[in-house]
């Protein structure tokens, strides 16, 4: 298609200019590039792990588990088929402002509804229902945003702006637990502080990025329309086999993580029996991502030297051991070690794996594979809340057992990761994409 092959042009043209960039200039853009996903971090690690528990609480002790794990789940198969969507149809936006930015825009401003629906609603079909529309608003504007590194960053830099995404991704994590473990308990202020963040981090990426103008691209007449359409939604996995492990590679690393952070502050409350468990699920975010921030950027760096297999391996492995060691501990002084060894490596995984995906993805369709890494991402949060009514079910016939179930599936899970990256080319280069 036309289209695509224009697109690719742009591409290449833009990866020349930028590897002649001066480096302060190169790093500056990597900030304003991703700035906009320290917002979308703060505001999900805000609400998930703390904000939306605590709103929960409301509306059943015995049930807490179940309505959390469901909600949740539901909401994260929003995210799953609206991300790649979005990624998809933006490839082929013309606008002033680009690809990406229009879609940015228009999701982050929708947010501010949803999130103040969440602080004030006395009911629970209302909660539901504007979790919902979070989930879909943010990732109307989530799966365009993961276009623009590979839009904007040359192959020999994309390990380095993963680096920076990662990074502030995980300053957001310790910067959203310090907030939230103050003012979890004020509903209204909290989404005061996440609304703030994230139209501010919004205003850095849309007006510093220097996505160019796709006003003057080809216009589509309804038989190029078609044609356009049916390719926003062909994929073919069988072209980027590659990219299909490292997705499910990705998919059981994130189920480790993920289903321990969703059920944490109810295991402190409930089996640790801590008395401010809000605070303690904070601090322990808090850990994570400082030692997320100790090595993601040098992770970044140095895969582009070593490769991207050898450090996804080890930083599945680091996961592993940490979250094996979760599930014999008891003693809470041991929390902020076995946080920050799994921190580690979520950390080096994350900023590694999102590299290795960019070096895989077709760059003229960039938005919409790079969206279909939610299959991955937002499919293990979405499974990981399912444990919800386990956990449940498993405390009625076992008071607290359903917790330690969770803990070993997680370690389960992060084994599995590390053998599936294990058994993957190391190679970076994506397959050429058909001519149609």
């Amino acid at each position: 298609m036309r289209n695509i092959r224009l697109l690719s042009r742009l591409g290449r043209a833009q990866d020349e200019g930028r590897a002649k960039a001066p480096r302060a200039r190169r790093w500056y853009d990597d900030l304003a590039l991703n700035a906009y996903f320290f917002g979308l971090s703060f505001m999900w690690n805000a609400l998930h792990p703390i904000l939306l528990p605590l709103v929960l609480l409301a509306f059943g002790e015995e049930t807490k588990n179940t309505l959390y794990g469901l909600l949740t789940f539901a909401g994260l198969i929003v995210a799953l088929v609206t991300q790649p969507l979005s990624g998809a149809l933006s490839d082929y936006t013309r606008s002033p402002l680009g690809r990406r930015r229009p879609w940015i825009l228009l999701g982050t401003m929708l947010n501010a509804l949803w999130l103040v629906a969440i602080a004030v609603a006395r009911r629970w079909w209302l909660v539901a229902a504007a979790y919902l529309l979070l989930q879909f608003t943010s990732n109307v504007a989530h799966g365009p945003a993961q276009g623009l590194i590979p839009d904007l960053v040359p192959p020999g830099r994309r390990g380095i702006a993963a680096g920076f995404k990662n990074l502030l991704e995980m300053f957001a994590i310790v910067a959203s637990a310090l907030a939230m473990g103050r003012l979890a308990h004020r509903p209204l202020a909290a989404v005061g502080a996440i609304l703030a963040i994230l139209w501010g981090m919004m205003a850095l990426t849309c007006g510093l990025s220097r996505e160019p103008s796709t006003a003057e691209g080809e216009r589509l007449g309804l038989q190029a329309l078609g044609q356009t359409a049916r390719q926003v939604f062909r994929v073919d996995f069988r072209l980027y086999p590659t990219y299909g492990r490292l997705l499910l590679a990705r998919f059981f690393i994130l189920l480790g993580s993920y289903s321990v952070q969703s059920f944490a502050l109810y295991y402190f409350r409930d089996v640790l029996e801590l008395a401010a468990p809000a605070r303690a699920m904070s601090d322990m975010m808090a850990v994570v991502g400082l030692s997320v921030i100790v090595v993601v950027y040098p992770a970044g760096v140095l895969s582009e030297r070593w490769g991207r297999k050898p450090l996804s391996a080890a930083a599945c492995a680091l996961s592993a051991l940490g979250l094996t060691f979760l599930v014999l501990n008891r003693d809470p002084r041991w929390l902020p070690a076995l946080a920050g060894c799994i921190g580690a490596g979520i950390g080096i995984f994350s900023c590694v794996n999102w590299a290795w995906a960019t070096d895989l993805v077709p760059s003229a369709e960039a938005g919409k594979y790079l969206g279909l890494s939610n299959l991955a991402t937002a499919g293990s949060a979405a499974v990981a809340r399912l444990l919800g009514p386990a956990i449940d079910g498993v405390n009625r016939i076992s008071p607290k057992a359903g917790y330690s179930l969770v803990f070993i599936l997680a370690a389960v899970s992060a084994v599995v990761g590390l053998i599936l990256i294990l058994r993957m080319p190391a190679g970076r280069k994506p397959a050429p994409a058909p001519l149609p």
